[in-house]
């Protein structure tokens, strides 16, 4: 059976370390590659914040798998702006240095997320606006050879957020994005098992549109294993289904992190051999 990659999301991993430790405490443990939510608090960084980030990775001898455009103050509650008349502009600027990292570091697969309703515009207006926000990133990420991930969320965890589960994705996938054939759908195992997808049914059906798999246990979001989601199957399913990318860790670990990765034993498609 073929085996994939993992990779370490420090934006929820080793939290009991600073940010730019971070890469090189997920190399001492085995990570190879690590993956990030927007590390820096507007959709713009300085020189001198890219070049500590890129720098940390590079020292660890990590490799950045997976990084997310700027999404608002996600610490108050913002689940992304590309919905959002109003920000399309910090979007446009955002993308633009996310490319730069992308050339710096290889990277090339990057969350989207959608953005939560307002009731200041029509659910029509902010679908439109998304779509378009979805295929401009897009067109410039194929520049070089980059992907965006649309992802759905936990209901009830992330306001009116309207993408709920894999079909929410695909509809816009096979829809008003079919000419855009770099958008794929992020596969989430906490948000979809805390919706009610039959994670597994879902993995088999959904894996042609699947550009990225991320794994936490439901309840709590902690490791694989602190919940009751079928995790093992599910990943299991993916790769039988055909899928070949990265597996990430976007968990909230029960304790230190170290301490929380026994369960990358049992995932025997898992290649952990650094």
């Amino acid at each position: 059976m073929p085996t994939l990659p993992l990779s370490a999301n420090i934006s929820i991993l080793f939290t009991e370390l600073p940010y730019l430790d971070r890469p090189a405490a997920a190399r001492a443990v085995g990570f190879e590659y690590v993956e990030s939510w927007w590390p820096f608090p507007g959709p713009i960084a300085s020189a001198e914040q890219v070049n500590a980030l890129i720098g940390a990775l590079e020292r660890a001898h990590v490799e950045l798998s997976g990084l997310n455009f700027f999404a608002g103050d996600m610490p108050s509650g913002d689940r992304g702006i590309a919905c959002r008349p109003d920000r399309q502009d910090e979007l446009g600027s955002n993308t633009e240095q996310l490319v730069e990292i992308a050339r710096r570091t290889g990277c090339r697969s990057f969350n989207l997320l959608y953005g939560q309703l307002d009731d200041r515009w029509s659910d029509a207006e902010q679908r439109d606006t998304a779509i378009r926000a979805v295929r401009t990133a897009a067109t410039v990420l194929a520049e070089i050879d980059g992907i965006v991930l649309l992802e759905p969320l936990a209901l009830g965890l992330n306001g009116a957020y309207p993408l709920v589960d894999g079909d929410d994705v695909v509809e816009l996938l096979e829809g008003p994005l079919r000419s855009a054939p770099n958008v794929r759908l992020l596969f989430d195992l906490f948000h979809l098992g805390s919706n009610g997808v039959d994670l597994v049914a879902a993995a088999e059906r959904l894996a042609p549109w699947i550009g990225h798999v991320q794994v936490a246990d439901c309840p709590g979001r902690g490791e694989p294993g602190s919940g009751d989601l079928p995790i093992e199957e599910t990943v299991a399913t993916l790769v039988a289904a055909g899928y070949r990318g990265v597996i990430a860790a976007e968990y909230q670990p029960t304790g230190p992190t170290e301490q929380s990765l026994d369960w990358v034993d049992r995932l025997d498609v898992i290649d952990q051999s650094g």
